[in-house]
């Protein structure tokens, strides 16, 4: 029987798929991703939105629901995250597995906005026009061995009509 897999990696913002051996572990379906896009065997492997690497010996079984698993694979054990909002910048560091909606929330607290507000705005890569979607693993946009990215906290485009 077979589970889904849904990841991103280091430089892969695309969420990717492939199918695998539910009795497979996370060690095991780290190899078949290794061999699958050429990375190198330093990567450690996060449940999408946890904060701390998945366990080697942990079988596939546990980390999937009903749609399968969603995981990063990257080199950074944490990525430092920017985020800059009229004039003033806050930082924390994030496990590579947390999606941006997760960073967008954090960012609005952080700047003391309301819930309200925070949906309001997106998250725009520092000197670009580029706001990558909310679903994106901050460590599809940080590279080794900075482990940075820089983000404006910017209002949404607005359609009026």
């Amino acid at each position: 029987m077979t589970i889904d897999i849904f990841y991103q990696g280091h430089g892969l913002q695309e969420m990717q798929h492939i199918e695998i051996s539910l009795d497979h572990t996370v060690e095991q379906a780290k190899l078949l991703l290794i061999e699958k896009h050429g990375w190198d065997g330093e990567l450690l492997i996060f449940a999408e939105d946890h904060d701390h690497p998945l366990e080697h010996h942990t079988p596939m079984r546990e980390l999937c629901g009903k749609a399968g698993a969603k995981l990063h694979l990257h080199r950074c054990r944490e990525v430092e995250v920017f985020v800059t909002f009229t004039g003033e910048t806050k930082h924390k560091q994030f496990a590579p597995g947390v999606t941006l909606a997760r960073v967008r929330k954090w960012a609005g607290k952080a700047f003391g906005m309301s819930e309200e507000d925070v949906g309001e705005h997106g998250l725009q890569l520092a000197g670009t026009h580029d706001r990558p979607a909310l679903g994106t693993h901050v460590g599809s946009l940080a590279h080794c061995p900075d482990c940075k990215v820089k983000f404006d906290l910017v209002p949404e485009e607005r359609v009026n009509g």
